[in-house]
């Protein structure tokens, strides 16, 4: 196909509020799309939405506004659809000792899925997901049981379970964050080849920029439940136009951006500040930088519209900063105004 495999249009999400509380906006007016074959990395800080929009894609949460479409068909929630689709999208969760039953061999985790679904040649499936895992020979493996297991053994379990049911998508919440330094690249690597060999598009949630960079073909920042800036890995690192992702950027080993300490916390979802929404922390505005290039009310008061879902090539920035210097850079991509 030619299109996205996954598209999110417009998704915002809302939780509403116990008492006199107000309603809390998780994601806010989110355009992403996911190419066949194609890995995307959502980045940020803890709390600022990404594993509700990744639960939100994988039908775990029904968006209040927007909708998510699988090859071009905006999904259903019926129980028979959703069963449907989740065959295609398969998540694979950060904590592969949570993800597993301990009562439950290595055979019985990976053969759920196909008994849900309802598949034929239930060992032959298994084995080859096992197999295609690197837990070879999978008969070895078929009578363990979590425990006797390592971590990284665990975690090539979870992903042969989600590649037991032949996805085309898989969402990977912080696929490696619960594993040592060692196994780590084993697990990327391993991400990285079951893509090459069977075409399969992964969205991987993480706050670890590094890993980002060694996986990824697209990276999309998320601050306070908008994606602020997307664009290439090499474009997005070499030069990061948002003020938050410099400040994310720059605290990785070999960053040549001067470190940048943001002062207090995201803020609360359910008072999220007027204009631009990181403008309370912005060093930009902090420093002045904003007022000289005349746009520091514009970041207090003005609204940035939603970023468009960027093709190969582009990227994209949410900041009126940003955009008044791409202004003056004649060629430079970026968000239309609406």
């Amino acid at each position: 196909m030619t299109g996205p495999i996954l598209s999110a249009t417009q998704v915002r999400v809302a939780f509403a509020g116990r008492g006199r509380r107000a309603s809390a906006t998780a994601v806010d007016g989110v355009n992403l799309d996911i190419a066949p074959g194609e890995i995307v990395a959502l980045v940020g800080e803890s709390g600022c939405g990404k594993t509700t929009l990744a639960r939100t894609i994988l039908g775990l949460e029904r968006p209040s506004q927007g909708q998510v479409s699988f090859a071009g068909e905006p999904i259903g929630y019926r129980t028979g659809a959703l069963r449907a689709y989740r065959r295609q999208v398969q998540l694979v969760l950060q904590d592969p000792t949570g993800s597993l039953n301990p009562r439950h061999t290595v055979y019985e985790a990976v053969a759920e899925g196909v008994r849900i679904h309802r598949l034929g040649n239930e060992l032959g499936r298994v084995s080859d997901a096992l197999a295609r895992c690197g837990l070879r020979p999978p008969e070895r493996f078929f009578d363990r049981y979590p425990h006797e297991l390592s971590g990284g053994q665990r975690q090539r379990v979870v992903i042969a379970g989600a590649l037991v049911l032949e996805p085309k998508v898989l969402v990977a919440d912080e696929p490696v964050a619960s594993l040592d330094a060692s196994v780590r690249g084993e697990i990327l690597s391993l991400l990285l080849r079951l893509r090459d060999e069977l075409g399969l598009a992964a969205l991987v949630v993480t706050h670890d920029l590094g890993l980002a960079w060694n996986i990824a073909d697209r990276l999309a920042v998320m601050y306070l439940g908008r994606i602020v800036e997307i664009g290439t890995p090499e474009q997005v690192f070499a030069d990061p136009r948002h003020p938050y992702t410099r400040a994310l950027m720059s605290v990785l080993p070999e960053s040549p951006i001067e470190p940048v300490v943001l002062t207090g916390e995201p803020p609360d979802a359910t008072r999220i500040p007027a204009g631009c929404r990181f403008h309370p922390r912005c060093p930009e505005v902090a420093r002045g930088a904003a007022a000289d290039a005349g746009v520091a009310d514009r970041c207090r008061a003005e609204s940035l519209p939603v970023l468009p879902a960027s093709g190969p090539g582009q990227t994209l920035v949410s900041c009126h900063l940003a955009l008044a210097r791409a202004s003056l850079e004649p060629g430079t991509p970026h968000v239309p105004a609406t």
